[in-house]
């Protein structure tokens, strides 16, 4: 085949294409340009979506154990967290028995939108894998949480 000729689809990818690692990386990929095609201009990101609603549902958590639940690393967590602070999105409190925490709850504001965008949010996330069988979504969703220690 001539080299100037070819497709993405005649790439070989010989052992990439049954290494997991690199297939998930191309799977978060996919998502991500899907979800940019259909809600880049809903100003919010689905990293950012997902850290409200943990917080939603966890009022008062604090910062390294959000961070740390959510892969986040801690230089990134301050660094997302002071940007929803500058938004209006969330509050930091730093509580008086250990002044080095910090405790982190939505904004009245907050709360109403992270609700409002959970409509949408997880209308995509339903979407997603749509060329799978319901059996077969089901199967990912068990096997994703097993490896990734969710079980």
């Amino acid at each position: 085949m001539d080299m100037a000729t070819r497709t993405t689809d005649d790439v070989n990818l010989d052992r990439l294409g049954t290494a997991l690692g690199f297939l998930m990386r191309l799977a978060q990929i996919k998502v991500y340009e899907v979800f940019f095609e259909e809600f880049g201009d809903r100003h919010l990101k689905p990293g950012e979506f997902s850290v409200l609603w943990v917080i939603l549902h966890n009022p008062g958590i604090r910062q390294s154990v959000l961070g740390q639940r959510l892969r986040i690393k801690r230089a990134h967590m301050t660094k997302l967290i002071r940007s929803l602070e500058d938004q209006g999105l969330v509050s930091r409190r730093i509580p008086d028995e250990d002044r080095r925490a910090v405790e982190i709850s939505l904004t009245p504001e907050a709360v109403a939108k992270v609700r409002q965008a959970s409509d949408w949010f997880f209308a995509f996330e339903g979407s997603l894998g749509s060329n799978l069988t319901a059996a077969e979504r089901e199967q990912m969703t068990v096997l994703l949480r097993k490896f990734v220690g969710l079980t």
